[in-house]
């Protein structure tokens, strides 16, 4: 039997592992190798690892890991998962059953990309989703923001941090009307026409393109992203999730299932990789400090 099952290896599970590995805990790390962010090409806002490359970090993490012999990494998915009296035991995708003292899942989300002819192809060069990891990257050039409600509306706001040229893409969507005033104050253009799709060359978007043929010139676009959990794990499990479809979970990282983690972006609204690693840190911290309390009489 494991101490921990941790699923999935991004920046919470790594983190988890290291920590745990130096613990000396037995713990198995399942993952896939499909990050959220392998579309992108640089990964910001990590102390000393500002531009590395997503693929590049993680194989730092997992090679990193192999000083500790506790701690054992598959590249295989965990299909299914269950308490069992006072342990989990998951199942792997080829069929194998195995039990852990705890359990925790670094399973992450999944953008949802609007569905705009043309997206695929800049996503994750010249289109995004956060401004704190790209917003840098493409600072005083024109940038459009797309979104309809409220989310698009605050987005734009945010973005003047970053650049004052703006455009707001409702895609066929109107503003309330205290909202359009906000955003022509701050010289924000107001683009509520459908949008045809997006034309660029080599990852970077050159134009928008209106269902009326209007043309709107931009080198890059944030969108506001949809998302939902890249596992039904949590669901299965139990967890309670908030109104915006995150694990809830307490200060280090525990959920309503007693000996149940759950650390990353499965479970907090600030979605930044620093984030992540240090929640997969905190809930090695109670996950050690729990299987010590059961050691010791």
């Amino acid at each position: 039997m494991f101490d921990v099952i941790i699923v999935g290896a991004g920046p919470a599970g790594l983190s988890a592992a290291l920590i745990l590995g130096r613990c000396r805990r037995h713990v198995l790390l399942c993952d896939t190798g499909k990050p959220r962010n392998a579309a992108s090409h640089a990964m910001h806002g990590f102390i000393t690892r500002d531009g590395i490359q997503p693929d590049e970090f993680l194989r730092l993490g997992r090679e990193q890991l192999r000083t500790y012999e506790s701690v054992e990494l598959r590249h295989i998915s965990v299909s299914d998962a269950r308490q069992l009296d006072n342990t989990f035991e998951v199942v792997l995708e080829d069929g194998t059953h195995i039990t852990a003292r705890k359990l925790l899942l670094a399973t992450g989300v999944v953008d949802e990309l609007p569905e705009i002819e043309g997206i695929e192809e800049l996503y994750g060069r010249s289109v995004h989703h956060c401004p704190y990891c790209d917003g840098w990257e493409v600072r005083d050039q024109p940038l459009a923001v797309f979104g309809k409600g409220n989310s698009g509306y605050e987005l734009a706001l945010e973005l003047t941090v970053w650049s004052r040229d703006l455009a707001l893409c409702t895609n066929g969507e109107k503003l309330e009307e205290k909202q359009r005033q906000r955003l022509l104050r701050n010289n924000i253009q107001i683009c509520e026409e459908r949008i045809a799709r997006l034309e660029g060359k080599d990852g970077i978007l050159e134009r928008i393109v209106f269902a009326d043929s209007k043309v709107l010139h931009r080198r890059a676009l944030f969108f506001f992203s949809e998302e939902h959990q890249h596992s039904d794990l949590p669901e299965k499990m139990g967890c309670d999730f908030t109104q915006r479809g995150v694990v809830r979970t307490g200060e280090y990282e525990g959920t309503c299932v007693p000996g149940l983690y759950v650390a990353g972006d499965a479970s907090r609204r600030v979605q930044l990789v620093i984030v992540a690693a240090a929640e997969g840190a905190q809930a090695a911290f109670a996950i050690n400090t729990e299987l010590l309390k059961e050691d010791l009489a």
